[in-house]
C-alpha cells in the first residue's frame, strides 16, 4: 500500500513550458520536467496500489459522517472483494478494513458491514440511518520512483486522473433538489460524469524526508501547479455541484423582522413541504426509519403551523389542508410505532429479569409481519392522486403567496396594515407560552393522564414556533427557552410514550392470541415489559413537577421574557 502523502497538488490543464517558449503541453510532462532538474523519474509500474481503481464514497442522507469530520470510502479490488477506508477530512487514516459481497452502489446499514475496525468507529455514529453512495469516481493511477544521483529512491510521486461517475440523489423531484444541496442541474445525476483535475502527490521514503521536501518545492514553482485545496471526495462533489446540507430535516427558512406575516407563514410551510417531499423516495424505498420520523416531524410541524399561524394565510385556506395533513399524519402512525419497536427491542430485551431474549422473539417476529402489512398500505397512500394532489395544489397555493407577500401600505389611520413576521412571532409565541404555563400550572398529583399528554401537545407547539422563528429571536434567550422547555418535553414524552407502549403492549398480546402467535412464555415476558413500563411511567410523573417548575417558575417566565424583548417583571417601563 502507498503511503499517504506528504504534498498534494492539483495540475491545471494546458500547463506552459517550463521556458515559457513552448505552446502549451502536458501539464504531467511539464510537471515531469521539473522533477527531472533533480531526479530521476522511473515509472514503478508494479507498484501496489498502481492501476485503475474504482471508488465509491458513502455518507448518510443527512452527512452525518461529512459533519463529524469523516470521509468513508470503499475502493474495489476485485469482483466483490473491496476495502473500506475512513479518512478524517484532511485525509489523516483513521480505520481500514477489507470488505467481502458487500455492494456499496445500494444503501445498506453500518451494522450489516463485516466486523472490523471501520464498522466498529461508525455504527454508532451512524445508526439508525443507511450509509448512501453519495458519489463514486473511477481513477487511473501511476506510481513514479524519484531516484537520486546514487540510483536510490528517495521519494515517490503518485499521479491520479479520475473521472466522476455519478452523484446519487434519493428521487427528489428536481425543483425541491436545493433543500439537500444539491442544484437543480445536478439533481437526477445519477449519470452524469466530469474531469476532475490531475492529482499529485509526493509521498515520503523512509530516511529520505528532505527529498520529499524538494520534490514538493519543485512542483509548487511549476506554472499551472497549485496545492491541493481539496480532498477527493470534496472534489469530486464539488465538480457535479453537491453541497453537503448541514440538515436535512431541520427547518431552514429565510425569514426576516419586517417580511409580512403571510409571506413569512408561506416561506415556513413551503421549506416544510420541501423537507417532507425530499423523503418521499426514501420512505417508499424503505431504506432507512429516519426517512418516515422526518416525514413525519414535516407533517407535525405543517400541522402546528397552520393551525397557530393559518390566519395570517388567506381566508379559507388553512381549514382544508389542515384536515389533509391530519389524513397524512394519521396514515404514517402505524408503521412508525413499529419502527419505533423494533428499533428499541435490543433496549427492550436487555430490561428483562424473569424472562429471556429469546421469549420475546415471537414478539418481536410478529411485530415485523405487522410493520411490512402496514408498510405496504402506506406505500399505497404515499403514491395515490390524493397525496400528489395534496402536496401539488398546497405547494402551487403557498407560491403565489410568498411571491405576492408585499406588505400594504398604511393607511393614515394606522388600521389595516399587515402584520410583520416578527409581530407574529411575539404574538403567537407569548401565547403559546402562556397556555402552557396555566395548564401546567394546574396539574396535580391526582390530575388524569390526558391532562400531561394534552401539556406535551401544547409543548410541541411552542417549540415549533420557536423553531419557525428563530432566526427573529436573540440567540443566548433562544438557546436558554429552548433548553428548558427540551427537558419538560423529554418528561412528558417519557410518561407519554411509557403509557402508549404499555397499551400497545396489550392490543398487540390480544392480536398474538388472535392469531396463535403467542406462546405462554412469550406472553409472561410482554407482561414483565408492561410492569417495567408502568415503573417508567411513574418515575416521569413524579419528576415533572420539577421540570415543569424550571421551565414556567419565576426564572423561567424571566428568561421568556428576554426572548420576547419585553421589560423585566416590576419594570414599570
Amino acid at each position: 500500500m502507498i503511503a499517504p502523502g506528504l504534498r498534494g497538488f492539483v495540475l491545471s490543464q494546458g500547463a506552459p513550458a517550463v521556458d515559457g517558449k513552448n505552446p502549451a503541453q502536458d501539464p504531467l510532462a511539464v510537471a515531469l520536467a521539473a522533477l527531472a532538474q533533480a531526479f530521476t523519474v522511473v515509472e514503478d509500474r508494479g507498484a501496489l496500489g498502481g492501476g485503475t481503481r474504482q471508488r465509491t464514497w458513502l455518507d448518510t442522507f443527512d452527512w452525518r459522517l461529512y459533519r463529524a469530520g469523516l470521509v468513508l470510502e470503499f475502493e474495489r479490488l476485485r469482483p466483490r472483494t473491496g476495502r473500506l477506508l475512513l479518512t478524517k477530512a484532511d485525509g489523516t487514516p483513521q480505520a481500514e478494513q477489507p470488505v467481502t459481497g458487500w455492494p456499496p452502489r445500494r444503501p445498506g446499514l453500518a451494522e450489516n458491514l463485516p466486523a472490523g475496525p471501520v464498522r466498529d468507529r461508525i455504527v454508532a455514529l451512524t445508526s439508525p440511518r443507511a450509509l448512501l453512495p453519495v458519489v463514486g469516481a473511477v481513477s487511473t493511477v501511476a506510481v513514479m520512483r524519484l531516484l537520486n544521483e546514487d540510483g536510490k529512491t528517495v521519494a515517490r510521486l503518485v499521479t491520479d486522473r479520475s473521472t466522476v461517475t455519478g452523484a446519487i440523489v434519493t428521487g427528489v423531484p428536481v425543483t425541491r433538489a436545493i433543500v439537500s444541496g444539491v442544484t437543480p442541474d445536478t439533481a437526477a445525476a445519477d449519470t452524469t460524469a466530469a474531469e476532475l483535475p490531475l492529482r499529485v502527490t509526493v509521498t515520503e521514503v523512509r530516511g529520505y524526508p528532505g527529498q520529499a521536501r524538494r520534490a514538493a518545492a519543485l512542483l509548487a514553482a511549476v506554472p499551472g501547479v497549485a496545492q491541493a485545496s481539496q480532498s477527493a471526495f470534496a472534489a469530486a462533489l464539488h465538480a457535479l455541484g453537491r453541497h453537503p446540507a448541514a440538515d436535512t430535516s431541520g427547518v431552514d427558512t429565510q425569514i426576516t423582522a419586517q417580511m409580512p406575516a403571510s409571506a413569512a407563514v408561506a416561506r415556513l410551510l413551503l421549506g416544510l413541504l420541501d423537507t417532507l417531499e425530499l423523503n418521499v423516495d426514501g420512505v417508499l424505498r424503505d431504506i432507512d426509519t429516519e426517512f418516515l420520523h422526518d416525514l413525519r416531524v414535516a407533517v407535525r410541524r405543517s400541522r402546528s403551523a397552520i393551525k397557530l399561524l393559518g390566519a395570517a394565510l388567506p381566508p379559507g385556506l388553512a381549514a382544508p389542508y389542515s384536515a389533509e395533513f391530519k389524513w397524512l399524519g394519521d396514515l404514517t402512525t402505524p408503521t412508525r410505532d413499529l419502527d419505533v419497536y423494533l428499533l428499541g427491542f435490543g433496549a427492550l430485551t436487555g430490561q428483562l429479569l424473569a424472562a429471556t431474549p429469546a421469549d420475546l422473539e415471537p414478539f418481536r417476529a410478529f411485530l415485523v409481519r405487522r410493520r411490512a402489512r402496514e408498510f405496504r398500505r402506506l406505500a399505497v397512500a404515499l403514491r395515490s392522486p390524493r397525496f400528489r394532489a395534496l402536496t401539488d395544489d398546497w405547494r402551487k397555493a403557498l407560491l403565489e403567496i410568498r411571491d405576492g407577500g408585499v406588505p400594504k401600505r398604511r393607511r393614515s389611520s394606522g388600521k389595516h396594515r399587515e402584520t410583520t413576521a416578527a409581530e407574529l412571532a411575539l404574538a403567537t409565541t407569548g401565547r403559546a407560552f402562556g397556555r402552557i404555563a396555566a395548564q401546567g400550572g394546574a396539574i396535580t398529583p391526582e390530575s388524569a393522564p390526558e391532562s400531561l399528554h394534552d401539556l406535551r401537545k401544547r409543548g410541541k407547539e411552542l417549540r415549533y414556533l420557536l423553531e419557525f422563528f428563530a432566526p427573529l429571536y436573540d440567540p443566548v434567550a433562544y438557546k436558554k427557552v429552548v433548553g428548558d422547555l427540551k427537558q419538560l418535553q423529554d418528561c412528558l414524552g417519557d410518561f407519554q410514550d411509557s403509557q402508549v407502549q404499555r397499551e400497545e403492549i396489550h392490543a398487540l398480546a390480544d392480536a398474538m392470541l388472535a392469531e396463535h402467535a403467542a406462546p405462554a412464555a412469550t406472553l409472561l415476558a410482554m407482561g414483565e415489559l408492561a410492569a417495567r413500563l408502568a415503573v417508567s411511567q411513574a418515575e416521569a410523573r413524579a419528576d415533572f413537577s420539577r421540570r415543569f417548575a424550571r421551565f414556567a417558575g419565576p426564572a423561567g417566565q424571566q428568561r421568556i421574557r428576554v426572548l420576547l424583548g419585553e421589560p423585566p417583571a416590576g419594570d414599570a417601563r
